[in-house]
Protein backbone atom coordinates (compact mmCIF):
# COMPACT_ATOMS: atom_id res chain seq x y z
CA UNK A 1 0.00 0.00 0.00
CA UNK A 2 3.16 2.19 0.27
CA UNK A 3 4.40 3.97 -2.72
CA UNK A 4 6.90 2.80 -5.10
CA UNK A 5 7.24 2.56 -8.86
CA UNK A 6 7.72 -1.28 -9.52
CA UNK A 7 7.37 -4.20 -12.45
CA UNK A 8 4.24 -5.49 -11.81
CA UNK A 9 4.91 -8.72 -14.27
CA UNK A 10 1.32 -9.91 -13.97
CA UNK A 11 -1.78 -7.59 -14.84
CA UNK A 12 -2.71 -6.01 -11.43
CA UNK A 13 -0.02 -6.68 -8.80
CA UNK A 14 -2.98 -7.11 -5.78
CA UNK A 15 -5.13 -9.67 -7.99
CA UNK A 16 -2.15 -11.63 -8.51
CA UNK A 17 -2.03 -13.24 -4.81
CA UNK A 18 -5.16 -15.33 -5.21
CA UNK A 19 -3.94 -18.69 -3.94
CA UNK A 20 -3.44 -17.92 -0.59
CA UNK A 21 -6.76 -15.98 -0.78
CA UNK A 22 -8.59 -18.94 -1.82
CA UNK A 23 -6.87 -21.20 1.00
CA UNK A 24 -8.33 -18.80 3.72
CA UNK A 25 -11.85 -18.83 2.00
CA UNK A 26 -11.68 -22.98 1.73
CA UNK A 27 -10.04 -23.30 5.54
CA UNK A 28 -13.19 -20.93 6.90
CA UNK A 29 -15.59 -23.22 5.25
CA UNK A 30 -14.02 -26.29 6.73
CA UNK A 31 -14.12 -24.47 10.04
CA UNK A 32 -17.90 -23.86 9.65
CA UNK A 33 -18.48 -27.32 8.77
CA UNK A 34 -16.62 -28.79 11.51
CA UNK A 35 -18.69 -26.03 13.89
CA UNK A 36 -21.65 -27.95 12.44
CA UNK A 37 -20.78 -31.48 12.52
CA UNK A 38 -19.98 -30.30 17.01
CA UNK A 39 -23.05 -29.38 17.17
CA UNK A 40 -24.91 -32.37 15.90
CA UNK A 41 -22.33 -34.66 18.16
CA UNK A 42 -23.37 -32.39 20.95
CA UNK A 43 -27.77 -32.78 20.10
CA UNK A 44 -27.27 -36.46 19.73
CA UNK A 45 -25.14 -36.40 23.41
CA UNK A 46 -28.27 -34.26 25.05
CA UNK A 47 -30.68 -36.92 23.65
CA UNK A 48 -28.57 -39.33 25.19
CA UNK A 49 -28.69 -38.03 28.62
CA UNK A 50 -32.22 -37.28 28.48
CA UNK A 51 -32.64 -40.73 28.10
CA UNK A 52 -31.33 -41.56 31.66
CA UNK A 53 -31.69 -37.82 33.51
CA UNK A 54 -35.88 -36.65 33.45
CA UNK A 55 -34.54 -33.64 34.83
CA UNK A 56 -32.78 -31.67 32.12
CA UNK A 57 -35.08 -29.35 29.75
CA UNK A 58 -33.91 -28.27 26.27
CA UNK A 59 -35.33 -26.39 23.45
CA UNK A 60 -33.99 -26.83 19.75
CA UNK A 61 -34.91 -24.65 16.92
CA UNK A 62 -34.45 -26.11 13.30
CA UNK A 63 -33.61 -23.59 10.71
CA UNK A 64 -31.94 -24.43 7.45
CA UNK A 65 -31.04 -27.85 8.80
CA UNK A 66 -28.79 -25.98 11.23
CA UNK A 67 -29.83 -26.53 15.31
CA UNK A 68 -29.52 -23.30 17.42
CA UNK A 69 -29.51 -23.79 21.02
CA UNK A 70 -31.29 -21.57 23.40
CA UNK A 71 -31.37 -23.00 26.28
CA UNK A 72 -30.32 -25.50 28.98
CA UNK A 73 -32.05 -25.68 32.53
CA UNK A 74 -31.03 -28.15 35.19
CA UNK A 75 -32.06 -29.31 38.48
CA UNK A 76 -29.87 -27.99 40.34
CA UNK A 77 -29.81 -24.33 39.02
CA UNK A 78 -33.66 -23.53 37.77
CA UNK A 79 -31.55 -20.75 35.49
CA UNK A 80 -30.93 -20.47 32.49
CA UNK A 81 -27.29 -21.11 31.44
CA UNK A 82 -24.99 -19.17 28.96
CA UNK A 83 -25.98 -19.68 25.55
CA UNK A 84 -23.36 -22.68 24.17
CA UNK A 85 -23.06 -22.26 20.74
CA UNK A 86 -25.11 -20.49 17.42
CA UNK A 87 -24.75 -21.04 14.26
CA UNK A 88 -26.31 -18.28 12.62
CA UNK A 89 -28.89 -18.04 9.50
CA UNK A 90 -28.37 -17.67 6.00
CA UNK A 91 -30.04 -13.82 5.77
CA UNK A 92 -30.42 -13.00 2.13
CA UNK A 93 -31.30 -9.50 0.50
CA UNK A 94 -35.26 -8.65 1.56
CA UNK A 95 -36.07 -6.92 -1.28
CA UNK A 96 -39.29 -5.28 -0.85
CA UNK A 97 -39.62 -3.72 -4.22
CA UNK A 98 -40.37 -7.10 -5.59
CA UNK A 99 -43.62 -7.15 -3.73
CA UNK A 100 -45.00 -3.76 -5.18
CA UNK A 101 -43.80 -1.66 -2.59
CA UNK A 102 -43.01 2.06 -3.37
CA UNK A 103 -39.55 2.19 -1.61
CA UNK A 104 -37.00 -0.06 -0.55
CA UNK A 105 -36.23 0.45 2.99
CA UNK A 106 -33.69 -1.55 5.63
CA UNK A 107 -34.78 -4.65 7.31
CA UNK A 108 -34.22 -5.46 10.89
CA UNK A 109 -33.99 -9.09 10.42
CA UNK A 110 -30.17 -9.05 10.54
CA UNK A 111 -28.49 -9.48 13.86
CA UNK A 112 -27.44 -6.07 15.63
CA UNK A 113 -24.93 -7.75 17.22
CA UNK A 114 -23.42 -11.49 17.58
CA UNK A 115 -20.12 -12.33 18.94
CA UNK A 116 -18.07 -15.34 16.64
CA UNK A 117 -17.90 -18.30 18.78
CA UNK A 118 -15.26 -19.76 17.40
CA UNK A 119 -11.78 -17.78 19.15
CA UNK A 120 -8.71 -16.65 16.48
CA UNK A 121 -5.54 -18.64 17.03
CA UNK A 122 -3.81 -17.03 14.09
CA UNK A 123 -1.76 -13.43 13.88
CA UNK A 124 -3.14 -11.32 11.07
CA UNK A 125 -0.02 -10.45 8.88
CA UNK A 126 2.55 -7.73 9.45
CA UNK A 127 1.13 -5.47 7.00
CA UNK A 128 -1.65 -5.45 9.62
CA UNK A 129 1.16 -2.73 12.02
CA UNK A 130 0.80 -0.40 9.82
CA UNK A 131 -2.93 0.78 11.00
CA UNK A 132 -1.95 1.36 14.27
CA UNK A 133 1.25 3.95 12.59
CA UNK A 134 -1.71 5.42 9.86
CA UNK A 135 -3.55 6.75 12.97
CA UNK A 136 -0.55 7.31 15.17
CA UNK A 137 -0.36 11.01 14.53
CA UNK A 138 -4.05 11.12 16.18
CA UNK A 139 -3.55 9.68 19.58
CA UNK A 140 -2.30 12.58 21.94
CA UNK A 141 -5.13 14.80 20.79
CA UNK A 142 -7.91 12.78 19.27
CA UNK A 143 -10.08 13.81 16.40
CA UNK A 144 -12.23 16.19 17.47
CA UNK A 145 -15.36 18.02 15.08
CA UNK A 146 -13.41 20.72 13.77
CA UNK A 147 -10.33 18.43 13.12
CA UNK A 148 -12.64 15.92 10.89
CA UNK A 149 -14.48 19.27 9.32
CA UNK A 150 -11.28 20.27 7.71
CA UNK A 151 -10.98 17.26 5.70
CA UNK A 152 -14.09 17.58 4.29
CA UNK A 153 -13.14 20.00 1.10
CA UNK A 154 -11.24 16.72 0.00
CA UNK A 155 -13.58 13.98 0.63
CA UNK A 156 -15.95 12.73 -1.64
CA UNK A 157 -19.04 11.42 1.02
CA UNK A 158 -19.02 10.94 4.44
CA UNK A 159 -19.91 8.20 6.03
CA UNK A 160 -21.79 7.85 9.59
CA UNK A 161 -21.83 4.30 11.44
CA UNK A 162 -24.48 4.94 14.67
CA UNK A 163 -25.47 1.95 16.34
CA UNK A 164 -24.41 -0.56 13.86
CA UNK A 165 -26.19 1.28 10.82
CA UNK A 166 -24.73 3.56 8.17
CA UNK A 167 -25.75 6.71 6.91
CA UNK A 168 -24.19 8.15 4.01
CA UNK A 169 -23.50 12.04 2.84
CA UNK A 170 -22.67 12.62 -0.68
CA UNK A 171 -20.89 15.86 -1.70
CA UNK A 172 -19.29 14.77 -5.08
CA UNK A 173 -19.76 11.54 -7.27
CA UNK A 174 -16.54 9.72 -7.73
CA UNK A 175 -14.81 8.14 -10.91
CA UNK A 176 -16.95 5.09 -12.39
CA UNK A 177 -18.47 3.63 -9.50
CA UNK A 178 -15.56 3.70 -6.87
CA UNK A 179 -17.60 5.21 -4.58
CA UNK A 180 -20.52 2.59 -4.47
CA UNK A 181 -18.71 -0.78 -3.95
CA UNK A 182 -16.46 1.10 -1.22
CA UNK A 183 -19.79 1.98 0.66
CA UNK A 184 -20.78 -1.48 -0.11
CA UNK A 185 -18.03 -2.85 1.11
CA UNK A 186 -18.54 -1.27 3.98
CA UNK A 187 -22.11 -2.46 4.37
CA UNK A 188 -20.39 -5.72 4.08
CA UNK A 189 -18.34 -5.72 7.01
CA UNK A 190 -20.84 -4.51 9.30
CA UNK A 191 -22.71 -7.87 8.28
CA UNK A 192 -19.86 -9.69 8.79
CA UNK A 193 -18.95 -8.18 12.38
CA UNK A 194 -22.43 -7.27 13.25
CA UNK A 195 -22.66 -4.49 16.38
CA UNK A 196 -18.49 -5.05 16.76
CA UNK A 197 -18.00 -1.51 14.65
CA UNK A 198 -17.93 1.31 17.23
CA UNK A 199 -19.80 4.18 16.24
CA UNK A 200 -17.67 7.00 13.96
CA UNK A 201 -17.57 9.56 11.61
CA UNK A 202 -15.58 9.35 8.50
CA UNK A 203 -14.35 11.35 5.43
CA UNK A 204 -13.33 9.49 2.39
CA UNK A 205 -11.42 10.36 -1.14
CA UNK A 206 -11.79 7.38 -3.77
CA UNK A 207 -9.04 9.21 -5.48
CA UNK A 208 -5.23 7.56 -6.28
CA UNK A 209 -2.96 10.56 -5.03
CA UNK A 210 -2.49 11.61 -1.19
CA UNK A 211 -3.83 15.22 -0.72
CA UNK A 212 -2.84 15.35 3.80
CA UNK A 213 0.70 15.51 2.65
CA UNK A 214 3.12 16.15 6.10
CA UNK A 215 4.52 18.77 4.54
CA UNK A 216 1.47 20.95 5.08
CA UNK A 217 1.06 20.21 8.86
CA UNK A 218 3.21 21.31 11.66
CA UNK A 219 2.73 20.83 15.78
CA UNK A 220 4.06 24.19 15.75
CA UNK A 221 1.10 25.62 14.32
CA UNK A 222 -2.31 25.45 15.65
CA UNK A 223 -4.31 26.08 12.66
CA UNK A 224 -2.77 22.84 10.93
CA UNK A 225 -2.68 20.33 14.19
CA UNK A 226 -3.51 17.65 14.04
CA UNK A 227 -4.04 16.79 10.47
CA UNK A 228 -7.38 16.46 9.13
CA UNK A 229 -8.38 12.26 9.13
CA UNK A 230 -9.26 11.15 5.22
CA UNK A 231 -9.63 7.49 4.29
CA UNK A 232 -8.02 6.33 0.93
CA UNK A 233 -7.04 4.21 -0.68
CA UNK A 234 -3.11 4.29 -0.81
CA UNK A 235 -0.93 5.31 1.25
CA UNK A 236 2.29 7.53 1.44
CA UNK A 237 5.50 7.58 3.80
CA UNK A 238 5.13 11.71 3.16
CA UNK A 239 1.53 11.61 4.25
CA UNK A 240 -1.06 11.37 6.30
CA UNK A 241 -4.34 9.75 4.57
CA UNK A 242 -5.36 6.47 6.19
CA UNK A 243 -5.05 3.47 4.01
CA UNK A 244 -8.52 1.47 3.17
CA UNK A 245 -8.58 -1.62 1.19
CA UNK A 246 -9.86 -0.64 -2.46
CA UNK A 247 -13.11 -0.53 -3.80
CA UNK A 248 -13.01 -3.22 -6.49
CA UNK A 249 -12.34 -6.42 -4.49
CA UNK A 250 -16.32 -6.16 -4.44
CA UNK A 251 -16.39 -5.54 -8.35
CA UNK A 252 -15.48 -2.64 -10.67
CA UNK A 253 -17.78 -3.55 -13.39
CA UNK A 254 -16.66 -0.65 -15.82
CA UNK A 255 -13.97 -3.06 -16.50
CA UNK A 256 -15.27 -6.17 -16.27
CA UNK A 257 -13.66 -7.27 -12.74
CA UNK A 258 -15.42 -9.62 -10.88
CA UNK A 259 -15.48 -9.18 -7.21
CA UNK A 260 -13.12 -11.26 -5.57
CA UNK A 261 -14.24 -14.45 -4.45
CA UNK A 262 -15.32 -15.27 -8.32
CA UNK A 263 -11.96 -13.31 -9.58
CA UNK A 264 -9.86 -15.65 -7.63
CA UNK A 265 -11.42 -19.06 -8.59
CA UNK A 266 -10.71 -17.77 -12.25
CA UNK A 267 -7.50 -16.66 -11.60
CA UNK A 268 -6.59 -20.08 -9.96
CA UNK A 269 -8.02 -21.87 -12.97
CA UNK A 270 -5.94 -19.35 -14.77
CA UNK A 271 -2.95 -19.70 -13.51
CA UNK A 272 -2.53 -23.15 -14.14
CA UNK A 273 -2.85 -23.09 -17.88
CA UNK A 274 1.15 -22.51 -17.73
CA UNK A 275 3.50 -23.98 -15.20
CA UNK A 276 5.39 -20.68 -14.26
CA UNK A 277 8.87 -21.82 -16.05
CA UNK A 278 7.48 -22.05 -18.83
CA UNK A 279 5.95 -18.25 -19.09
CA UNK A 280 7.22 -15.83 -21.05
CA UNK A 281 9.76 -14.36 -19.59
CA UNK A 282 9.67 -10.69 -20.14
CA UNK A 283 8.16 -7.66 -18.22
CA UNK A 284 4.12 -7.12 -18.51
CA UNK A 285 2.26 -4.23 -17.81
CA UNK A 286 -1.86 -3.25 -19.83
CA UNK A 287 -3.25 -0.56 -19.37
CA UNK A 288 -3.98 3.09 -20.42
CA UNK A 289 -1.05 4.85 -20.52
CA UNK A 290 -3.27 8.42 -21.22
CA UNK A 291 -4.24 8.96 -17.14
CA UNK A 292 -2.56 9.09 -14.13
CA UNK A 293 0.82 10.64 -14.45
CA UNK A 294 3.51 11.24 -17.36
CA UNK A 295 5.35 8.05 -16.08
CA UNK A 296 2.92 5.66 -17.92
CA UNK A 297 3.92 7.76 -21.15
CA UNK A 298 7.42 7.69 -20.62
CA UNK A 299 7.46 3.84 -19.71
CA UNK A 300 5.17 2.73 -23.27
CA UNK A 301 8.78 4.58 -24.84
CA UNK A 302 10.79 1.51 -23.56
CA UNK A 303 8.55 -0.57 -25.88
CA UNK A 304 9.62 0.48 -29.42
CA UNK A 305 13.07 0.70 -28.36
CA UNK A 306 15.35 -2.02 -30.10
CA UNK A 307 17.83 -1.64 -27.06
CA UNK A 308 15.51 -3.54 -24.70
CA UNK A 309 13.54 -5.20 -27.05
CA UNK A 310 11.99 -8.28 -26.45
CA UNK A 311 12.54 -7.96 -22.48
CA UNK A 312 9.56 -5.87 -22.34
CA UNK A 313 6.05 -5.94 -23.65
CA UNK A 314 3.88 -2.90 -22.73
CA UNK A 315 0.24 -2.77 -24.10
CA UNK A 316 -1.67 0.45 -23.91
CA UNK A 317 -5.79 -0.35 -23.09
CA UNK A 318 -8.59 1.13 -24.98
CA UNK A 319 -11.56 0.73 -22.61
CA UNK A 320 -14.02 2.51 -25.07
CA UNK A 321 -12.93 -0.41 -27.40
CA UNK A 322 -12.55 -2.86 -25.21
CA UNK A 323 -16.16 -2.16 -23.62
CA UNK A 324 -17.88 -2.57 -27.42
CA UNK A 325 -16.23 -5.73 -27.83
CA UNK A 326 -17.55 -7.23 -24.50
CA UNK A 327 -13.74 -7.38 -22.91
CA UNK A 328 -13.32 -10.30 -24.29
CA UNK A 329 -8.98 -9.09 -24.58
CA UNK A 330 -8.95 -8.14 -20.81
CA UNK A 331 -9.93 -10.60 -18.50
CA UNK A 332 -7.38 -10.95 -15.70
CA UNK A 333 -7.66 -14.91 -15.76
CA UNK A 334 -6.32 -15.20 -19.56
CA UNK A 335 -3.33 -12.98 -18.74
CA UNK A 336 -1.40 -15.29 -16.33
CA UNK A 337 1.10 -15.81 -18.95
CA UNK A 338 3.96 -13.98 -18.18
CA UNK A 339 6.37 -14.17 -14.61
CA UNK A 340 5.94 -11.89 -12.00
CA UNK A 341 8.36 -10.18 -8.87
CA UNK A 342 9.88 -4.53 1.24
CA UNK A 343 11.87 -4.15 -2.45
CA UNK A 344 13.52 -7.66 -4.23
CA UNK A 345 10.35 -9.51 -2.12
CA UNK A 346 6.73 -7.87 -3.47
CA UNK A 347 8.57 -5.14 -6.16
CA UNK A 348 11.36 -4.29 -7.98
CA UNK A 349 12.84 -0.21 -7.67
CA UNK A 350 12.95 1.38 -10.81
CA UNK A 351 14.32 4.52 -11.58
CA UNK A 352 12.03 7.11 -12.89
CA UNK A 353 15.07 8.73 -14.25
CA UNK A 354 16.30 5.12 -16.52
CA UNK A 355 12.69 3.21 -16.46
CA UNK A 356 13.85 1.05 -19.68
CA UNK A 357 17.06 0.34 -18.85
CA UNK A 358 15.94 -0.91 -14.84
CA UNK A 359 13.48 -2.60 -16.49
CA UNK A 360 15.52 -4.56 -18.66
CA UNK A 361 17.44 -5.78 -15.73
CA UNK A 362 14.69 -6.70 -13.53
CA UNK A 363 13.63 -8.71 -16.14
CA UNK A 364 16.56 -10.10 -16.14
CA UNK A 365 17.49 -11.01 -12.85
CA UNK A 366 13.86 -11.97 -12.02
CA UNK A 367 14.34 -15.58 -14.85
CA UNK A 368 17.47 -16.25 -12.76
CA UNK A 369 15.92 -15.75 -8.99
CA UNK A 370 12.50 -17.38 -9.68
CA UNK A 371 11.54 -17.50 -5.56
CA UNK A 372 8.61 -14.96 -5.22
CA UNK A 373 6.50 -13.86 -2.21
CA UNK A 374 2.60 -13.27 -3.34
CA UNK A 375 0.60 -12.80 -0.27
CA UNK A 376 -2.57 -10.94 0.65
CA UNK A 377 -5.76 -12.13 2.73
CA UNK A 378 -7.93 -10.71 5.65
CA UNK A 379 -9.71 -7.77 3.73
CA UNK A 380 -12.24 -7.52 6.05
CA UNK A 381 -10.11 -8.45 9.35
CA UNK A 382 -7.95 -5.21 8.16
CA UNK A 383 -10.97 -3.05 7.73
CA UNK A 384 -12.68 -4.32 11.19
CA UNK A 385 -9.14 -2.88 13.00
CA UNK A 386 -8.95 0.36 11.10
CA UNK A 387 -12.27 1.00 11.89
CA UNK A 388 -12.44 0.19 15.42
CA UNK A 389 -8.79 2.13 16.01
CA UNK A 390 -10.25 4.82 14.27
CA UNK A 391 -13.73 4.97 16.29
CA UNK A 392 -11.47 4.87 20.09
CA UNK A 393 -10.03 8.64 18.75
CA UNK A 394 -13.24 10.31 18.39
CA UNK A 395 -13.51 12.87 20.65
CA UNK A 396 -17.18 14.12 19.31
CA UNK A 397 -20.68 13.39 19.11
CA UNK A 398 -21.09 11.13 16.30
CA UNK A 399 -24.47 12.79 14.55
CA UNK A 400 -26.03 11.94 11.63
CA UNK A 401 -26.09 15.06 9.22
CA UNK A 402 -29.77 16.23 7.91
CA UNK A 403 -28.67 15.13 4.28
CA UNK A 404 -27.31 12.06 5.50
CA UNK A 405 -29.10 8.83 3.86
CA UNK A 406 -29.24 5.53 5.51
CA UNK A 407 -27.44 2.60 3.52
CA UNK A 408 -28.03 -0.98 3.65
CA UNK A 409 -27.51 -4.13 0.96
CA UNK A 410 -31.33 -3.70 0.34
CA UNK A 411 -31.45 0.10 -0.80
CA UNK A 412 -27.82 -0.04 -2.67
CA UNK A 413 -28.61 -3.79 -4.24
CA UNK A 414 -32.79 -4.47 -4.84
CA UNK A 415 -33.39 -1.33 -6.82
CA UNK A 416 -30.92 -2.59 -9.48
CA UNK A 417 -32.46 -4.78 -11.91
CA UNK A 418 -31.34 -4.69 -14.92
CA UNK A 419 -29.10 -7.81 -14.66
CA UNK A 420 -25.98 -5.99 -15.49
CA UNK A 421 -22.53 -6.57 -13.61
CA UNK A 422 -23.38 -3.96 -10.98
CA UNK A 423 -26.05 -6.30 -9.35
CA UNK A 424 -24.17 -9.14 -10.57
CA UNK A 425 -20.86 -8.01 -8.21
CA UNK A 426 -23.63 -6.81 -5.34
CA UNK A 427 -24.80 -10.51 -5.28
CA UNK A 428 -21.77 -12.60 -5.29
CA UNK A 429 -20.03 -10.41 -2.70
CA UNK A 430 -22.57 -10.02 -0.43
CA UNK A 431 -21.92 -11.21 2.85
CA UNK A 432 -25.01 -13.86 4.18
CA UNK A 433 -24.46 -14.01 7.98
CA UNK A 434 -22.03 -13.20 10.57
CA UNK A 435 -18.69 -14.78 10.56
CA UNK A 436 -18.70 -17.33 13.55
CA UNK A 437 -15.30 -16.80 13.67
CA UNK A 438 -13.22 -14.41 15.32
CA UNK A 439 -11.05 -11.70 13.19
CA UNK A 440 -7.16 -12.53 13.52
CA UNK A 441 -5.12 -11.63 16.38
CA UNK A 442 -3.72 -8.00 15.68
CA UNK A 443 -0.22 -7.58 16.26
CA UNK A 444 1.92 -4.98 17.85
CA UNK A 445 2.61 -2.17 16.18
CA UNK A 446 5.67 -1.05 14.75
CA UNK A 447 8.20 0.73 17.65
CA UNK A 448 10.25 3.66 16.44
CA UNK A 449 13.21 1.90 16.52
CA UNK A 450 11.46 -1.50 14.13
CA UNK A 451 10.10 1.81 11.60
CA UNK A 452 13.89 2.81 11.01
CA UNK A 453 15.18 -0.81 9.98
CA UNK A 454 12.82 -1.39 7.78
CA UNK A 455 13.51 2.04 6.11
CA UNK A 456 17.26 1.43 6.24
CA UNK A 457 16.12 -2.16 4.97
CA UNK A 458 14.20 -0.53 1.99
CA UNK A 459 16.90 1.72 1.50
CA UNK A 460 19.79 -0.54 1.23
CA UNK A 461 17.84 -3.19 -0.85
CA UNK A 462 17.14 -0.19 -3.23
CA UNK A 463 20.67 0.59 -3.83
CA UNK A 464 21.85 -2.90 -4.08
CA UNK A 465 19.27 -3.19 -7.19
CA UNK A 466 20.78 -0.16 -8.16
CA UNK A 467 24.25 -1.25 -8.19
CA UNK A 468 23.55 -4.07 -9.89
CA UNK A 469 21.82 -2.21 -12.63
CA UNK A 470 24.73 -0.22 -12.90
CA UNK A 471 26.96 -3.27 -13.57
CA UNK A 472 25.17 -5.06 -15.56
CA UNK A 473 24.39 -1.78 -17.85
CA UNK A 474 28.39 -1.21 -17.50
CA UNK A 475 29.07 -4.25 -18.46
CA UNK A 476 26.99 -4.69 -21.69
CA UNK A 477 28.52 -1.60 -22.88
CA UNK A 478 32.21 -2.08 -22.33
CA UNK A 479 33.35 0.17 -19.40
Amino acid sequence: MRENIHVAQATEHHHHQQQHKIATNLSSKLAKTRVTAKIHIFVFFIFLLSASLSWIFFTFVLGESRFQVISVFTRNTNKSATTITTIPKTIPLNCTLLNNATTQTCPSNYPTKFEPTISSSETCPDYFRWIQQDLKVWQETGITRETLERAKPNAHFRVVIKSGRLYVDQYVKSYQTRDVFTIWGILQLLRTYPGQIPDLELLFLCYDKPVIWKRDFNKTREDTWPPPPLFRYCGHRDAYDIVFPDWSFWGWPEVNIKEWKKLSVALQEGNKRVKWKDRIPYAYWKGNPHVSTPIRKELMRCNFSDKYDPMLRLYAQDWRNETKKGFKGSNLEDQCTHRSMIPMKHYWPIRQNNKCGDLKFAVEWGNNNTDKNLEMKYVYDYMFYVLQGYGKLMKLDVTVPENATEVCSETMACPITDGRLIRQCMDDSLVMSPSVKAACNLPKPYGDYELKRILKKRQSAERKVMKWTDEYWNLRSGK
